[in-house]
């Protein structure tokens, strides 16, 4: 419902109220006994019925028009329908009976379309909140052409143009700093209020906002491949992946409604055949009455716009967390999660990868960093990364011949920067989870892992110390092997806690790292169990056969970055890809987002989802009881429409009004 209809339904209401009021007034104050309540069909009584036909038409003609439309489209029945029936049958049931009783009627319409009126403010309070969460689209970038500072819509910048992003403006589009450093805040996307700082060099994405200086930036994206522009349309297209729970409202709607209207039918027609056959007076009218108070308790109303709206709020909550769920259906099914298994670097480990030493090397330990820089000069692995920035940093490696070891000299004030030199680098084979081996100067040099040296037939020396070992040959020779240790994060060990005290009974973790460094970070986070040297397809196999440990309606959630686990996030019941700001791939791949890399989000969802759940099944179970109790009332003549528009409106607004708890399940 637009702003201009719920205005107009707003006059529409007060205006069938007024009029309602005045015929009440007029009643109890009139000096005349000849209109309402009079004995018999006087005169005036015509008069008494058109005055009241016109507050029954106001407020009741839309959903009349609703009903004849269905009529016509064979699309009989919906709430529309059993509200036309039941008020056109008790103002037939007032004329008659000749008691001039048409305010049940009109009651009925008004208090559905007051009904109606909350639905749609509960509805645009969760879309104003998601929009405002989600209020990242920018409306302009400043772009610089010819010298000029031209202001233009987003849509119209090309990649590689140059932006001014002003203190206080939305980063328009992806980008990278050419000029000037600032503070970000990037709580739109992640959730987080912690400032992000960028300068000369860092990577932007949109959405973020500029809070301290003036920075200049190169686009590296169009607008429409912008993280913007997806995650916009990752909230936008939420609502189309439904959750069982939904389709089964959807179709539980569609047989109840023909199933509660023929009953209705038989309730009026029946029990005054059966007085009929015994003798006795068919009371028509209490029983036609019966039946129409029967269609009003029957609507379901509550059902219907209660649980979409539940998972629509629950969803804008997620998002204020900076969790963005791709649909209800998974929403759903992260509520039922019991074994969550997730990648070890860069989900419960920093990822940051640092050279710790260089052991039992043959030659000087520089000259050891020196061929696996080169070598790995191609890749953009964090650890190949790591190499490269220890090499390129000029921090020298003393060599100990004793004990094989090298370690950074103790003073590096005196070191010059070093470049990787291109022109040294000949061929170049990446071989997947093994390693890489290139041709540098005129030498063979293979560094990886110790597959890759077994594959070679290579002797190689394991390491004792926990961290990834590099090792490195050269011409067919072991030279030694470089140690690289990444830092586990410090909310990693709560955010397993959490995740238990939120319902999960397995933790695994699944790397491609050695045994040695899994069973470490294993234990130092009290994860259940773990599986170590895996390659992306044995990460898909160990998720299989953790697949089949569940029992019942148990899920399995895998996290991992998005980009390189995208197999794996795909195969397991849900995946989440952890730390996805700006990574598209992860946006695409994952079922859920989490836009930072705090792990303690895993249970957030999860605590989210179940919250989300118990408030669907609390509108189930209350608006099916409630409608059980007073259909029976209703049927045996205890219950009149009073009770019945309670029933239908009281219920719903109660149900809305609990849907939207779950806007602020994030919190």
């Amino acid at each position: 419902m637009t702003k201009k209809q719920r205005k107009n339904l707003i006059r529409i209401i007060i205006a069938a109220v007024l009029l309602v009021a005045l015929h009440f007034a007029y009643e109890i104050l009139g000096p005349e006994s000849g209109g309402v309540g009079s004995s018999g069909f006087t005169v005036k009584e015509p008069f008494w019925f058109l005055l009241y036909m016109i507050p029954y038409l106001v407020v009741g003609y839309d959903i009349l028009r609703k009903a004849l439309k269905g009529i016509l489209n064979r699309q009989v029945f919906d709430e529309n329908f059993l509200m036309a029936v039941a008020t056109v049958g008790a103002i037939a049931i007032a004329l008659v009976k000749k008691n001039g009783d048409y305010t049940e009627a009109i009651a009925v319409m008004l208090f559905y379309q007051i009904g109606e009126l909350f639905q749609s403010y509960a509805v645009g309070k969760s879309r104003r909140n998601i929009s405002a969460l989600m209020d990242i689209r920018p409306d302009y970038a400043n772009v610089e052409r010819d010298g000029e500072l031209v202001t233009c819509d987003p849509d119209e910048v090309e990649v590689g143009s140059i932006l001014l992003v002003k203190p206080g403006e939305k980063i328009p589009i992806d980008g990278v700093v050419v000029e000037g450093s600032t503070t970000l805040n990037t709580s739109a996307l992640t959730g987080e209020s912690l400032p992000r700082e960028v300068a000369e060099g860092g990577e932007v994405v949109s959405g973020c906002i500029n809070m301290t200086g003036a920075i200049r930036i190169k686009t590296t994206k169009e607008f429409g491949e912008s993280t913007v522009s997806k995650i916009l349309e990752l909230v936008e297209n939420s609502a189309s992946k439904k959750s069982k729970s939904e389709n089964f409202i959807s179709k539980f709607a569609k047989y109840y409604t023909p199933i509660v209207c023929f009953g209705a039918l038989a309730l009026a027609i029946l029990p005054p055949v059966v007085r009929i056959v015994f003798g006795m007076s068919p009371a028509w009218g209490d029983w036609i009455y019966r039946a129409l108070t029967f269609l009003v308790i029957s609507c379901p109303c509550a059902l219907v716009i209660s649980i979409p709206l539940t998972f629509f709020a629950g969803i804008g909550g997620a998002s204020r967390a900076g969790i963005l769920v791709k649909g209800s259906t998974y929403l759903e099914a992260l509520a039922n999660a019991k074994i969550v298994a997730m990648d070890k670097t860069g989900t419960m480990t920093k990822g940051v990868f640092e050279v710790s030493g260089i052991h039992h090397g043959t030659i000087d330990g520089d000259k050891i960093l020196e061929y696996a820089a080169h070598a790995e000069m191609y890749s953009n692995h964090p650890i190949a990364k790591s190499i490269q920035k220890a090499y390129t940093s000029g921090l020298l490696w003393s060599f100990d011949p004793l004990s094989g070891e090298a370690v950074p000299a103790p003073s590096t004030a005196q070191n010059e920067p070093r470049t990787i030199n291109r022109e040294r680098v000949g061929s170049v084979e990446e071989i997947g989870g093994n390693g890489v081996v290139a041709k540098i100067d005129a030498s063979d040099v293979a560094v990886g892992n110790s597959k890759l040296m077994r594959s070679l037939g290579i002797d190689y020396i394991d390491c004792h110390h926990v961290g990834t070992v590099v090792h490195v040959a050269v011409d067919g020779e072991y030279v030694g092997h470089i140690l690289i240790s990444d830092v586990v994060k410090p909310t990693a060990v709560e955010a397993v806690r959490l995740m238990r005290e939120s319902g999960v009974t397995k933790t695994v973790v699944l790397t491609g790292d050695a045994e040695k460094v899994a069973s470490a970070v294993a234990y130092e986070l009290g994860i259940d169990e773990y599986r170590a040297e895996l390659l992306p397809s044995d990460k898909v196999t160990a998720v299989e056969a953790l697949l089949t440990e569940k029992t019942g309606k148990d899920n399995l959630v895998f996290v991992g970055d998005g980009i390189n686990d995208a197999p794996v996030l795909s195969r397991a019941d849900i995946g989440v890809a952890m730390g996805a700001l700006g990574a598209d791939a992860a946006i695409e791949a994952a079922d859920v987002v989490l836009m930072d890399d705090d792990p303690r989000k895993i249970a957030k969802a999860i605590r989210i989802a179940r919250k989300c759940m118990r408030i669907v099944y609390e509108n189930i179970y209350f608006a099916i009881g409630i409608k059980l109790i007073c259909l029976l009332l209703g049927a045996l003549g205890f219950a009149n429409m009073w009770m019945a528009i309670f029933a239908d409106v009281g219920v719903m607004v109660i149900a809305v009004l609990n849907a939207i708890r779950a806007l602020f399940a994030g919190k």
